[in-house]
């Protein structure tokens, strides 16, 4: 589309205001136009030869669902003026209401979707059929939030296409080989990744909030210490890790903040002035990954008495062995004054995190027996075998960082109970390419008032091979609860301070759950999406009401 390379990607939305994030071919002046006459505009900014711009909509009406278009220097370049997809309906801005209901519709993993025409290997993707029941009745039910739990790009998996792209810029045989090496590598993964129709127009029409995982820089991101030590000694892996941040930075994090936040932001405020904003960038995306504490990714949304926490469970771990924990206590501080902040004035607490806090019962015991053993507590053989199981079984978790599963398991507890605990405490999470409902129990019940649960949802486009399904199937069995306490046996594991039991699934597909709230009742639903003679739609695989 001429002048318009990406988006608009509808981000931050109140009940009268609303962020756009565009990516331009050319520098200008970025304008909104919505049809009740609000709008906005901002100039674009430069990075690594990129324009961007994020444009801040204001005076909109609660309540209300408004078209609007986009302009660069005056030109109209959305919608476009020759749409592929007639059939979709104008992008709209909408703003919550009175009514109190609110949707979040939540998922992860997701492979960007084949060239249309072209078949897809893993299946139908849940956003594009989102779009298409979305597109077929734009004033139906829909999310009023999206919120992506990571692996929105893989930069370790580049498809065949990617590959083709790559090559032709240069020799495949040198590492990092078909993995992305730059940061206009990684700008070629967003482009293919979000200029799919129907997912395009989806991402403009619905609100969206997202957090990164492993694959957005690389799998296994941050396992441990040693693994990070190994990275640094190869060539390639300081601009993987720069570029990640940095695209990172431009194409997800500016959008999760409110205005006030954006426009507070030193660093948003240094690549605007800017003529180009790289190094600018580089610099912060350098110190992030140098110091945990640097740099906070994280963040809290409040939609109407729905709190939403965000939580960065990636680049904000201490890896030194003996102090291992998922979140650095800076952060943790943060997690906890945000969820206990205003007790009283939220219905529901979500708290986001792309790793599921509650897993398979052998799942869990195996990641925290074998953060003993990488420890050291079992000699220096069980601690190599230790890190070597951790990297080849995926094992980094909240269960491989034992205390910081305590600490989160607490932090729920406080939260949950009292006259001003909220009536749901959901722990929103992907990851593992299947879905579940998993509820926690205090001994001697003696937990919360609120009703807890961990719901797990991915991938949203992807696949899981065969062992994996059986795998995950035996993990939740009575059997396997018998392996793990010989685990935790061995390893001499303290019991956790919760048990849990599976309520639902486990479920298998490309799918998403969508969490609807109206005051105190909260009722959860999962799709997952079928091919059918009519094309991709939604399918309701399970409904369970969660509150009390």
């Amino acid at each position: 589309m001429a002048g318009l390379r990406l988006g608009p990607l509808l981000r931050y939305v109140d009940g009268s205001s609303a962020t756009l994030w565009v990516e331009t071919a050319d520098p200008g002046a970025v304008e909104v136009r919505c049809a009740d006459g609000t709008g906005g505009t901002a100039g674009t900014f430069r990075i690594a030869g990129h324009h961007y711009a994020l444009v801040h909509v204001t005076g909109l009406t609660p309540g209300t669902a408004t078209p609007y278009e986009v302009f660069l220097d005056g030109t109209r370049v959305w919608p476009p003026a020759e749409d592929p997809f007639p059939s979709l309906p104008p992008s709209v801005i909408p703003t919550p209401g009175p009514d109190g209901r609110t949707r979040v519709s939540f998922g992860s993993c997701r492979w960007a979707s084949p060239p249309t025409g072209e078949p897809d290997p893993v299946g139908p993707d849940a956003l594009d059929a989102l779009a298409k029941r979305i597109a077929a009745d734009p004033d139906g039910a829909r999310p009023d939030v999206l919120l992506l739990l990571g692996d929105q790009v893989y930069a370790d998996e580049t498809s065949d296409a990617t590959r083709e792209w790559l090559a032709a810029r240069r020799d495949l045989d040198d590492p990092p080989g078909s993995q992305v090496a730059d940061y206009e590598e990684y700008t070629r993964l967003y482009y293919e990744s979000w200029l799919d129709p129907q997912v395009r127009w989806l991402l403009s029409t619905v609100p969206t909030c997202m957090i990164f995982d492993d694959h957005d820089v690389i799998d296994d991101w941050n396992t441990s210490a040693s693994w990070v030590a190994d990275m640094r000694e190869t060539s390639w892996w300081r601009e993987r890790i720069l570029s990640g941040l940095m695209s990172y930075w431009v194409y997800q994090h500016l959008g999760n903040l409110s205005p006030a936040e954006v426009e507070a932001d030193p660093l948003y405020a240094s690549v605007r002035a800017a003529d180009d904003g790289t190094e600018a960038l580089r610099a912060f995306a350098s110190r992030a990954e140098e110091d945990a504490t640097a740099v906070r990714w994280s963040y809290r949304r409040d939609f109407g008495r729905v709190r939403l926490v965000m939580v960065d469970s990636r680049a904000a771990r201490v890896l030194e062995e003996g102090r291992r924990s998922m979140l650095d206590r800076t952060e943790a501080d943060w997690l906890r004054a945000q969820v206990l902040d205003g007790r009283g004035s939220y219905d529901h607490l979500l708290i986001g995190t792309s790793l599921p806090w509650l897993l398979p019962h052998l799942v869990h015991d195996i990641e925290a027996w074998s953060s003993v053993l990488c420890r050291g507590d079992k000699g220096v053989r069980w601690a190599r075998l230790g890190e070597e199981l951790r990297r080849a079984a995926d094992l980094e978790h909240w269960a491989a960082f034992p205390e910081s599963f305590v600490e989160l398991a607490e932090l729920i507890a406080e939260a949950g109970t009292g006259p001003e605990a909220p009536a749901t405490v959901c722990v929103l999470s992907g990851d593992v390419h299947h879905a579940y409902v998993a509820e926690p129990s205090w001994p001697g019940g003696a937990g919360p008032d609120s009703r807890v649960v961990q719901l797990t949802c991915s991938p949203v486009h992807n696949s899981i091979p065969l062992s994996m399904k059986l795998g995950f199937r035996f993990g939740w069995s009575g059997a396997a609860r018998f392996l793990g306490r010989a685990f935790a046996r061995h390893g001499r594991l303290r019991p956790p301070p919760v048990t849990w039991r599976r309520t639902g699934g486990p479920w298998f597909g490309n799918q998403l759950m969508t969490l609807t709230t109206q005051g105190r009742s909260a009722v959860l639903r999962l799709e997952d999406a079928q091919e059918e003679a009519a094309g991709t739609r939604l399918r309701s695989v399970a409904e369970t009401r969660l509150s009390r």
